[in-house]
This record gives structure tokens, C-alpha cells and sequence, in this order.
């Protein structure tokens, strides 16, 4: 209720009343906020209104300047100072804006700055009158000076001689310009020879049927073929070479990203037997051949880089890219030999690099051991069981070989379980029906599975040591029951680098 009516207040009204104040707060606020942007510009313009430059008076001048100088920065400062005092006062303000507050009035400096101004102007006066009296001496002593000089300059270089002997020199420059438009007009008529004779030997259609032969011969792609075709376009005296891809003796139109690759593939190889690298030796770099190829094609483009550029040594570096495993298994094979300075024949040098992505850039890294030695995955997995069921004394060596064992020997035999028994039965069923009779080792192997890769609800498994005994067991009884299949075993021993042998390692 009203205090003084004593009616009803009614709702709208409160509203009014907090719309108002609100209002009144806000714009006294930015007010403030104004106010001090304005202060803080104030701040920065007051240092640079008056810039006092030497330079530009008299050096009778200098000493005034200096000490107008130091009037300036001292007013310069208490002026700040003074804009400092009430920024300060609105910042405690805007902070606490609805309590009142004693506004205290700072120091007007102003007038020591207009005294300092007054007082430039005064020696700016004095400097221009000093300037006008000298103007028209100092315009005639310059003159002179200047005329001194060029005078003194042009007998000191000898500048009749000079002239005489530039002249002589145009002369024979003329005369050696003649005779080099001559010669450059030789030059180039036999340039124009020898890319003549050149073009000659450079038969685009023994290109063209060598790249047929490789499409043949490789590919077995018959029906897809390259036509040179000669054109000599008006105006233009060189012949110039077009190829025409042709399928059953017609032109070919929307070649496949495969037939695309091949084609280009084979030419590349025929360049390589041009008159441009002939009996050279260039850096060839393959970039990803087999995109969109099959795995026939893949086989037939690693035999045709095996046979054409690797085992025919045309090259300084080799380079090849991919991102096919499959061709990467391929490229594994490749191996030469060249003859050295000293006759007799070296193996080439091969080294194996991935490409890294790390956020927006990529890195060239050593290949992983994983990838560059062992052919899938599974053959790794069994040379890490292999190893564990092979060492003898464990230490700080190969130790870490147990830590990984659990997950290892779990990815094995889940890959070898499913293509010996490729049916749906639980992994534990398989693991009896593979050990036989003696349900020990099933049971010992799936503890070893589950606890050690799993830790399969035994959290404090991972509070304690690895049990090496225990994963060297499972590791022998896995070889042990794998040696049952020689052919398979061996396979396996080969393709890891291990010697075939006929008893579980130990």
C-alpha cells in the first residue's frame, strides 16, 4: 500500500518504477564509460599535440628548445596525473553506482601547457625571422659551393678523356653486337637441325607399339591399344604428335580411372627407352600406379616395374608410392643387383617409409617393423608367441614381450580358430576341441586370454606383476599343438625368419 494515500499499488506500477531505475543505471553507466574512453584519448593526444624537433631550428636555438622540453614533459605529466585522478573517481563510480560520493576536483594544468605552446610559438617566430635574412646568402653560397664542386669533380675524373673513351666503346659495342646476332642466328639454325634429326629418331610409333606390347604382353588388354597419329597444324613448321587410345579398332571415348592408369603406366615406361633417357640413369618416382586397378592388374604392374626398370637397373633412385597393402606385399619382392666401381655386383639398397597425417600436416616416418617385415598380421602374432615360447631367461630384454602376450595370443587364436573350426561355437568349445583330450591347457590358455588382455573383471590383476611362467606355458603348448600340422608350421617359421625345426623351442 501507498504510505501517504494508503491505496493499492498496482502491479504495472512496480514495473514502471524498476523500468526507470534501471534506465537512469544504465545510461549513467555508459555515461561513465564514455567519459573515460574520452579521458583515456585525451591521455594519448596531449603526448603528442607538441612534438619539439631540433632538428628543424638553428643550433642557437637548441639550448631554449631543451629546456622547453623538459617544461613540456612536466606539464605533460601533471596534466596526466590530473586525468588520472578522475578516471579513477568515475572507475570507483561505475563500481558503486548507486552510493553517493564527494567529487574531488583535481588540478587545472592546463594553462602550463598553453604556456608552453605560447612559449614555441615565440621561438618558432624567432627561428623563421633568423631564416628570412639568410635566405638569399645562403641561395648565392650554395650556388657557388655547387658550382666548386662540379667544377673540381670534372678534373678530377678527367671527364674530357671520359667522354673521348665512351664514345670509342659504343663504337666497339656496336661491332660486337653485330657479330653476336650473327652467331646467335648460327646457333639456332643448328638447333633447329639438330631437333630435327632429333624428332627423326624419335619415332612416336615404335612408342606407341611399345606400349601395345606392354598392354599385351602384361595386361592382356587386346582389345585396347595406342595409335600414333602425325598432324602438321597451319602456321607451324615442327610436326606435332597426337596418341589415340583405340578399342576394337575404333576411338575410344570414357576410359575407365583403371584403363586411364595403365595407359599412362605404359607410356611412362616406353619415355624411358626415348632419345632423352637414352643410356641415362634418371630419379623415377611412381606415385600410387595400382588406383583403381584389380588384383590381377596389381600383380601384372609389379611384374612389368620388376622386369622393365628394377631388373634393367634404368635408374638412380626408385621411388614408388601406395596405399595398397596388397601391392606393398608385392614390392617386398623386388630385389636387383647393379655392377660397382670395383666390378663386382651390390644389392640394392631398399628402405620402407609410411606417410603420417598429425592434425593439418603430414610426416615422413621409418615404416613400422610390423609392416615392413612380417606379410599380414597373422604372422606377426604367431612370431610374438614364438618368441615368448622361445626364451630362455627372461629380462630387461624381452620382458616386455609378456605384457603384450594376452592380447597377442588372443588375436591368434581367434583368427586361427575361425578358419580351422568356421562355425559359431564359443571360443572356449574351439579351445577344447584344439588341445584335445587335456582340457588343462584350454582352460589355462583362456585364463591367460581373458585376465591378461581383458583383465575380465579382476581389477587387481592390474595392481600385479605379469606371471611370465605361467604365459611361457600357454606360449609352448600352443607352438607344441601348431607343430602338429608340419606343412603349416614351417610356412609359418619361413615367413617370420625363424629356422625350421621340428621340437617346441625352448
Amino acid at each position: 500500500n501507498c504510505a501517504f494515500c494508503g491505496s493499492v499499488i498496482p502491479g504495472d506500477r512496480w514495473e514502471k518504477l524498476d523500468e526507470h531505475f534501471d534506465k537512469e543505471s544504465e545510461k549513467l553507466e555508459s555515461d561513465i564509460i564514455a567519459l573515460v574512453a574520452r579521458i583515456e584519448t585525451e591521455k594519448s593526444t596531449v603526448s603528442t599535440a607538441l612534438s619539439i624537433n631540433k632538428d628543424n631550428f638553428y643550433s642557437r636555438f637548441h639550448d631554449k628548445l631543451d629546456e622547453l622540453d623538459g617544461e613540456l614533459k612536466d606539464a605533460i605529466e601533471r596534466y596526466c596525473n590530473s586525468l588520472d585522478v578522475l578516471a579513477t573517481q568515475l572507475a570507483d563510480r561505475k563500481d558503486d553506482i548507486l552510493s553517493k560520493r564527494e567529487f574531488t576536483r583535481p588540478d587545472n594544468t592546463s594553462s602550463q601547457l598553453d604556456s608552453v605552446w605560447g612559449k614555441y610559438d615565440v621561438i618558432r617566430d624567432e627561428s623563421n625571422s633568423f631564416s628570412s635574412s639568410l635566405d638569399a646568402e645562403q641561395t648565392k653560397a650554395r650556388q657557388v659551393l655547387r658550382l666548386k664542386e662540379v667544377s673540381d669533380y670534372l678534373v678530377t675524373i678527367r671527364y674530357a678523356e671520359q667522354i673521348s673513351a665512351l664514345e670509342s666503346h659504343k663504337r666497339q659495342r656496336e661491332a660486337a653486337e653485330q657479330a653476336k646476332r650473327k652467331i646467335e642466328d648460327e646457333i639456332r639454325a643448328k638447333e633447329e637441325l639438330l631437333s630435327s634429326k632429333r624428332r627423326e629418331l624419335n619415332d612416336e610409333e615404335k612408342g606407341a607399339k611399345k606400349v601395345n606390347e606392354y598392354l599385351n604382353n602384361f595386361f592382356g588388354h587386346r582389345f585396347l591399344s595406342l595409335q600414333a597419329r602425325k598432324s602438321e597444324p597451319p602456321g607451324e613448321e615442327q610436326r606435332r604428335i597426337r596418341f589415340e587410345v583405340i578399342r576394337d579398332g575404333k576411338k575410344a571415348y570414357h576410359l575407365s580411372e583403371g584403363e586411364c592408369s595403365l595407359l599412362a603406366f605404359c607410356y611412362f615406361l616406353a619415355k624411358l627407352n626415348d632419345t632423352e633417357t637414352w643410356d641415362e640413369k634418371p630419379i623415377i618416382w611412381v606415385d600410387d600406379p595400382i588406383s583403381s586397378l584389380d588384383g590381377n592388374h596389381i600383380f601384372f604392374l609389379f611384374s612389368l616395374l620388376r622386369t622393365e626398370i628394377v631388373s634393367k637397373g634404368k635408374f638412380e633412385q626408385l621411388f614408388v608410392s601406395t596405399h595398397n597393402l596388397e601391392f606393398l606385399k608385392y614390392l617386398k619382392r623386388l630385389n636387383g643387383s647393379y655392377v660397382g666401381s670395383d666390378g663386382k655386383p651390390k644389392g640394392y639398397q631398399k628402405a620402407y617409409f609410411v606417410v603420417a597425417r598429425q592434425d593439418k600436416n603430414s610426416i615422413i616416418k621409418v615404416m613400422p617393423k610390423y609392416l615392413k617385415e612380417y606379410v599380414t598380421e597373422f604372422n606377426y602374432l604367431f612370431h610374438q608367441i614364438y618368441k615368448s615360447a622361445a626364451i630362455e631367461a627372461i629380462d630387461d630384454t624381452n620382458y616386455k614381450v609378456f605384457y603384450s602376450f594376452g592380447n597377442n595370443a588372443r588375436k591368434f587364436l581367434e583368427i586361427y580358430l575361425y578358419y580351422r573350426y568356421p562355425d559359431d561355437r564359443p571360443i572356449e568349445e574351439k579351445l577344447g576341441q584344439f588341445f584335445g583330450e587335456d582340457n588343462v591347457p584350454a582352460v589355462l590358455t583362456d585364463r591367460i586370454n581373458n585376465e591378461y588382455s581383458h583383465l575380465c573383471g579382476v581389477f587387481e590383476r592390474g595392481s600385479l606383476p605379469v606371471e611370465v611362467p605361467e604365459m611361457q606355458t600357454v606360449a609352448r603348448q600352443i607352438i607344441e599343438r601348431l607343430m602338429e600340422d608340419e606343412e603349416q608350421y614351417s610356412a609359418l617359421l619361413k615367413s617370420v625368419g625363424e629356422p625350421v625345426e621340428d621340437k617346441v623351442p625352448t
